[in-house]
């Protein structure tokens, strides 16, 4: 593999020369392949150099921008599919949000007592440090108000599990990151709208009780559905036979909402309510039957990780086609935005950290929890939304280099490490 790996990476060079001679040419037909060959071949060419394997889903993150900008009317539609249609972004978003569930657990959430004040610490700096500075920037730039409005809903979603990763690869607190990331998770149903539209209620019309249903929807319906499933890897038969009734059970209410109640019910709240049990029924058949086919195939925890990458593409790619004209005019700007608030986040989460009191260790990790976002989140909120080609610009924008300057400032402290990694918080 290596091998094949190094030989895609000399291709990857041939295609630069072949972008360079289409770019000095002015000839879109053979700029425009060439880019595309150079970064797909370069994303898997990484795999050959050691120090950068790590960034190789970062440059499949670039190649999805790269194909979405040179290719744009291909991410649009896929024959009579709507590539950016609402239930199709919420099966994808959802699938993404499952595959990160998987690598979570109930036991995450046994150190709440031990870390409580890092969580508090955690949750307050990334609640408000980055929606503010989202619309600090706003302000800044002067963006269009729904690219505005994109900026400052990535501030206000949860962190994702990259954060994870990147504590993990600077050997910072990682106990203390993942209780975070999952309580985060938690509260971003309500913090999310809260912050949207206290901050950008005057960019774009946000209803606070949709976008919440939506957000549960698209965040602790499948993480529910993943927990559930951890749940059942230890328990007792006597809780597996609770859990296969309320399956059976769920399964018959989803029947009675399709068969029955659709289009029956007139009365909003009622509609919203009835929608959402049937999610709520839906997580609890998909963690049962995602963990009877986990018991004849346990490699399937190791999968959906990588079906969440995929999903994250595939939000890329058609957000960057369904946006390239807003890219060609702000793309520059909207770069310098993220690396501004990327940085305030690492910045201030870290320097706030050891004003609360807190060691090094767990400063380093608040300062990831708080800088990075959670860009499937922002990208399935604006595509619920059906404004993917601009609020979900932002998104697309600053994920990728999300993942470049965590990775480089996980490194940077994986060199430097710190002497209390173990003092309590």
């Amino acid at each position: 593999m290596n091998k094949l790996n190094k030989i895609v990476l000399v291709a990857s060079g041939v295609a630069a020369i072949g972008l360079l001679a289409g770019v000095l040419m002015q000839n879109p037909a053979l700029y425009k392949p060439f880019a595309l060959i150079t970064a797909c071949c370069l994303a898997i060419g990484l795999g050959a150099i050691e120090s950068l394997k790590g960034y190789r889903y970062t440059a499949w993150i670039i190649s999805a921008v790269v194909a979405g900008m040179m290719f744009p009317e291909a991410f649009k539609n896929l024959g009579s599919v709507n590539l950016r249609d609402k239930t199709l972004i919420l099966v994808i978003i959802q699938l993404v949000m499952f595959g990160m569930g998987t690598h979570m657990s109930l036991k995450d959430f046994s150190g709440l007592a031990s870390t409580g004040k890092g969580v508090l610490v955690g949750l307050f700096c990334h609640f408000s440090i980055m929606p503010l500075m989202g619309l600090l920037l706003t302000r800044v730039f002067h963006f269009e108000p729904e690219i505005a409005a994109g900026i400052i809903l990535i501030g206000s979603c949860s962190s994702g599990l990259a954060s994870n990763v990147m504590v993990y690869l600077a050997k910072a607190n990682l106990v203390l990151s993942v209780i975070v990331t999952a309580m985060a998770t938690m509260v971003a149903p309500f913090l999310t709208p809260l912050l949207m539209k206290t901050l950008a209620g005057t960019l774009i019309e946000v209803k606070f009780v949709d976008m919440m249903i939506e957000i549960v929807k698209i965040v602790l319906v499948p993480i529910g559905a993943a927990l559930l499933h951890d749940f059942l890897k230890s328990a007792t038969g006597v809780q597996k036979r609770k859990v296969n009734v309320l399956c059976l059970l769920s399964i018959v209410w989803i029947a009675c909402i399709v068969f029955f109640l659709a289009g029956r019910v007139t009365d909003p709240a009622w509609q919203q309510s009835i929608t959402l049990s049937g999610f709520f029924a839906g997580a609890v058949v998909a963690g049962v039957l995602y963990h009877a086919l986990y018991t004849k195939l346990p490699k399937m925890d190791s999968i959906m990780p990588l079906i969440s990458m995929f999903g994250i593409i595939y939000f890329t790619t058609v957000t960057t086609a369904a946006g390239r004209d807003n890219l060609m005019k702000v793309g520059l700007l909207l770069f310098i935005a993220s690396a501004i608030h990327n940085a305030a986040g690492y910045f201030f989460g870290y320097w706030l950290s050891r004003l609360f009191g807190m060691d090094k260790n767990s400063s380093r990790t608040i300062a990831f929890e708080v800088g990075l976002q959670n860009g499937g989140m922002a990208s399935g909120i604006a595509g619920s939304m059906g404004k993917l080609g601009t609020v979900g610009l932002a998104a697309a924008v600053f994920s990728p280099w999300m993942n470049i300057s965590g990775s480089i400032l996980a490194n940077y402290w994986k060199r430097k490490p710190v002497n209390d990694k173990n003092k309590p918080i």
